[in-house]
């Protein structure tokens, strides 16, 4: 199943300096699901195409390699018009595909040692990454660069969702065999870096 999203802003209501001033790791959330135009703009930040002729993405990557993909754990009643799930972003196209059905958000929270931000979340953004992808080109350092981009996507995240007026924080103190399983995802994906996102509680 696909999800298409609404097309992604261009220009918003908050300067960049104002979310910068603002920004705040944020663990504690509303109850009100996500909408998918707040999620979809989310995601565009992160890896969305900025350039399609290019092939350019919102965030820098080494030789336009771009080894990091999006996984989405949406909980029940946590996006509006989607059902509960784990979806996967799709830049070329920004839509969600339906990735595994049913609520993971628990298994997710257990892999990332019961911080409890995580299960309070209705939706978590899991960045992961494929290392082969530049090991093969830049040996160990390709591993270096590999985090270094996830560190760009993260913050992002952090800063649409800042924009946004919606709520998240950053979590690097994972399982990662954990969160593999609970997502489900395919062999040598290495998933690297979590976000909760929710409304401001």
């Amino acid at each position: 199943m696909i999800i298409f999203l609404p097309r992604p802003m261009r220009k918003g209501r908050v300067s960049i300096e104002e979310a910068l001033w603002s920004r705040r790791s944020r663990r504690e959330y509303g109850p009100s699901p996500l909408k998918l135009e707040e999620l979809g703009q989310i995601l565009w930040a992160a890896q969305g195409v900025s350039d399609p002729e290019l092939g350019l993405r919102t965030a820098p990557s080494v030789d336009s390699t771009y080894p990091l993909e999006l996984y989405i754990a949406v909980g029940n009643g946590g996006l509006e018009d989607a059902s509960p799930g784990v979806y996967r972003y799709m830049p070329i196209g920004h839509s969600l595909e339906l990735h595994l059905s049913g609520d993971v958000i628990e298994d997710l929270y257990h892999a990332c040692f019961d911080q409890e931000w995580v299960i309070r979340a209705p939706v978590v953004i899991v960045i992961a990454g494929w290392p082969k992808k530049l090991t093969r080109k830049y040996g160990e350092r390709g591993l270096t660069f590999m985090y270094i981009e996830a560190g760009h996507v993260g913050q992002n995240i952090y800063l649409e969702a800042e924009a946004l007026g919606l709520a998240t924080v950053a979590i690097g103190l994972l399982d990662e065999g954990g969160v593999s399983r609970a997502l489900k995802l395919p062999k040598g994906l290495v998933p690297i870096y979590l976000f909760p996102l929710g409304r401001k509680a």
